[in-house]
Parts: structure tokens; C-alpha cells; sequence
């Protein structure tokens, strides 16, 4: 009898410290897939591209930032790039306005043809007296003197510009006079509002940004409990109303407008909204998990959708021309927090591809040079 108990005893601890083994937890989960199908991983764009949304912060630097740019893009086939942070990060107007004019002229020096700059509004004085009027003076100094392309507008507007202690809305009146100005330079504005809507959503087991969330938890937003904070409808719609007043300025809208998620949502609102333009910078996951729908999205919009990504990390490229360019199966997104789920390949037609990836970026953003693209 004893020795069946010692047995017994013996098997359990065994067995508990193999369980004690195998233990994993949710992030450290990350199966390789035994499923067998066609892979074509995709480093290189099909077609040369222009990126609509990049940041970079030293174009107004030593010549050597421009060159090793160029080595990676070129790996790419990635033609021209646009920079969106042409002012920098400042409220230092004399400094920003020196970053921005000497970026332009380093880039015209060296690489013409492959990089355009966008400029930006410094809202931090908004409650001043004669702002606006210095903006939209700003603004057309920065086109037509200084060479700047389009507007960048940061999410900030929203989030964190303030009247006093009351944040300002994106849809402000004593904006509508920059939004008119770009219209009249023939310039489109590039405009970030909000972020994923789950980010104003509890963080528990039923939110998709939940590992995104609790890794970066400054991400989450709290409209609505003791907060000031303007909830995610309540953005996205001042942004609507902004492109609804201003019928004859494009827009961009950053991240596919947070309608990745929402193709047939994303396509009633470009319905009622001519001007309105999407990229897709940051939200491939969301396109490559729903491969059929968007690739009716794709084949309906295919005049108003630019290509972009956002951060500057090369080697993420390569989920991005996999999604658009293959009709590959089930493979990996190259971030987990933002999609622990696989990806599937949209396998546009070329002339899709080509609208994508430069003719629609070429048709609104002025003075680019075209000679580097195909028909």
C-alpha cells in the first residue's frame, strides 16, 4: 500500500512539474504553423511606390541621412518618399521653420526627384489673437516660397490641443480659413484623427487591442470616465465635418480614417465625401484578415486609395506588398500586439497596384516628378 502511495506521489509531481513546463501564457504563445501552402515573400514592391506617410526627423542633417535613405528605399522600390514631419516637433516657430526650409533644400540638392515635404500647423498659441490669419500666411508661405507639398495634421488636434483647459475641436471655426487656403494652393492635407476605436474601450477579454494595450498602456483613451477626453465618435465625426465643409480641398485620411475594420462603413462615408482620400499606413492587418472584402474595397476605391506605412522600419514593407501583391495563405503579421491573428493575400491586378502604389499620390500632391514611374 505504501509503495502504491509513493508511486502515486512520484507521478504527481511529475506530472505537475511537466505542466509546470509547458506553461506559457499569451504572449509568449506564437505557434509555427505545420499548414502547407504556396509562400511568396515579397521584399520588393512589384512597382516602384511613393510612401505617403513617413516620418523623418533629420532630412535637414548631414547628406549621409539622405544617402542611407536612399540605399533602403531603393531596396524597396520605393521611388519617393514623403516626409510629413517637414516642421519637426517643435513650437520654436524660427526653428521649425529652418528645419523645414533646409530639409527642402538639402533634399532639391542631392535627391530632387525622390523626396516631398509636408508641412505642419503649430497649434499651441490658438487662443492668441490674429492666429489664424499668421497660419493660413504661414501655410502659404510654407507652399509657395519654402517648396512644402501638402499639410500633415497630427492627431494631437483632438487629443491634446487645448483652449485654456478645454481642448479644441478638430471641426474648430478658426480652422476652416487653413483648410480653404490649402484648397486654393491645390495642396492635399494628410490628417491623423483619433486612433483604433478600441483603444476607448474596456481593457478585458473582449478587446482585440488588449495585448497592444497592456504593453503600451499610455495608448489607452478614457472619454467618459472623469475625463474631458472626446470620445472616438466624437472625433471622427468633427473630422467629417471638416471634409464636408471644405468640398473643394482633399483629404487624406490617415490609417484608412479607423475604418479598416469597416470597409462597407469606410466606403458610405467615401460616398458621401468626394474629397475624401485614404491611405493605408498601420492598418494592413486589418486587410489582410479579410481578403475578400477587401479586395472589393480595393477594385471599387481604386482611384483614392495611397499606399503608406508610417513608421520607418524597412523590413515591415514586406507584409505590406505580401497583403496587396500575393494570394498567399495564412502567414504572419510582423507585430503581434497589433494582430495575433494571420494574414491573407488581396492579389490586385496590376493596375490596381500601380493606382496604389504611385498614379493616385502622383495626381495629388503637386510638382512630383513622374518620369519615374511607369504608365
Amino acid at each position: 500500500m505504501k509503495s502504491n502511495y509513493l508511486l502515486l506521489s512520484a507521478l504527481l509531481l511529475s506530472m505537475s512539474s511537466y505542466a509546470q513546463q509547458i506553461t506559457v501564457n499569451f504572449e509568449e504563445y506564437e505557434p509555427k504553423s505545420t499548414l502547407v501552402v504556396p509562400e511568396h515573400i515579397t521584399t520588393k514592391a512589384k512597382f516602384p511606390f511613393i510612401d505617403v506617410h513617413n516620418h523623418q526627423w533629420n532630412l535637414h542633417e548631414e547628406k549621409e541621412n539622405l544617402d542611407k535613405l536612399i540605399t533602403d528605399m531603393n531596396a524597396l522600390n520605393m521611388k519617393l518618399m514623403v516626409n510629413l514631419s517637414g516642421r519637426g516637433w517643435t513650437s520654436d516657430e524660427a526653428k521649425s521653420t529652418q528645419t523645414l526650409t533646409k530639409q527642402i533644400e538639402q533634399i532639391k540638392q542631392y535627391y530632387p526627384s525622390r523626396f516631398a515635404v509636408f508641412t505642419n500647423i503649430d497649434f499651441a498659441n490658438i487662443n492668441t489673437k490674429g492666429w489664424t490669419e499668421k497660419a493660413v500666411k504661414t501655410l502659404e508661405e510654407d507652399v509657395k516660397l519654402r517648396g512644402a507639398k501638402g499639410l500633415k495634421i497630427y492627431k494631437n488636434l483632438g487629443f491634446s490641443v487645448k483652449d485654456g483647459d478645454k481642448l479644441v475641436r478638430v471641426d474648430d471655426p478658426r480652422l476652416d480659413p487653413i483648410w480653404k487656403k490649402a484648397g486654393e494652393l491645390g495642396i492635399p492635407v494628410l490628417i491623423h484623427t483619433a486612433d483604433p476605436e478600441r483603444f476607448w474601450q474596456p481593457v478585458d477579454r473582449f478587446n482585440e487591442r488588449w495585448l497592444e494595450l497592456k504593453l503600451h498602456p499610455d495608448r489607452k483613451r478614457n472619454a467618459g470616465e472623469k475625463s474631458n477626453d472626446f470620445t472616438w465618435e466624437q472625433l471622427i465625426e468633427q473630422q467629417h465635418n471638416v471634409f464636408k465643409k471644405n468640398p473643394k480641398t482633399n483629404f487624406i485620411a490617415a490609417h484608412m480614417g479607423w475604418y479598416p475594420n469597416n470597409l462597407p462603413k469606410l466606403d458610405s462615408l467615401m460616398d458621401e465625401m468626394p474629397n475624401m482620400y485614404v491611405e493605408i499606413g498601420a492598418v494592413i492587418a486589418e486587410l489582410g484578415r479579410q481578403p475578400h472584402t477587401a479586395k472589393r474595397f480595393f477594385e471599387k476605391r481604386q482611384d483614392r486609395i495611397l499606399f503608406g506605412k508610417d513608421s520607418w522600419v524597412p523590413s515591415e514593407y514586406a507584409t505590406y506588398f505580401r497583403v496587396l501583391e500575393t494570394n498567399d495563405e495564412y502567414f504572419p503579421y510582423h507585430k503581434k500586439y497589433h494582430a495575433f491573428w494571420r494574414m491573407y493575400g488581396l492579389g490586385l491586378s496590376d493596375g490596381i497596384l500601380k493606382k496604389v502604389y504611385y498614379k493616385n499620390a502622383l495626381k495629388l500632391i503637386p510638382g512630383l516628378d513622374k518620369s519615374q514611374f511607369p504608365e
